[in-house]
């Protein structure tokens, strides 16, 4: 057992956290699921699409803007949201690279089945 991690995360996992925190909220993953590559919405483009109210999903996208899922514009009196995707792509990076070398052996298998 690795006890070393059982009361704080290391630094360089923190944002994993906070991305896979984010992202374990279905509203937060259907709001994710609402951008087309390069497109930025609107907080009313947004809560057009849900039966929330406007203040339930600016709390959803203020948590997808802290774990930099989303990026945050402002263009006059309107916030304009984008995803980032290389932010997530980074988390499931560090995610696979933890596997691979913590292990191995599932990590070979999973190679070998995915071919």
């Amino acid at each position: 057992m690795k006890t070393q991690y059982s009361e704080t995360l290391p630094p360089h996992w923190q944002p994993v956290a906070a991305i896979f925190a984010a992202l374990g909220d279905e509203t937060r993953q259907r709001i994710l699921l609402l951008f087309d590559e390069g497109e930025e919405l609107s907080i009313k483009d947004i809560a057009a699409r849900f039966d929330r109210g406007r203040t339930t999903v600016v709390h959803h996208l203020a948590m997808l803007e802290k774990a930099d899922i989303l990026h945050c514009r402002r263009a006059g009196k309107h916030a304009l949201y984008s995803v980032r995707p290389g932010i997530i792509l980074d988390a499931l990076e560090k995610l696979r690279l933890y596997i691979e070398e913590e292990h191995p052996a599932a990590y070979r298998e999973y190679r070998r089945n995915a071919s």
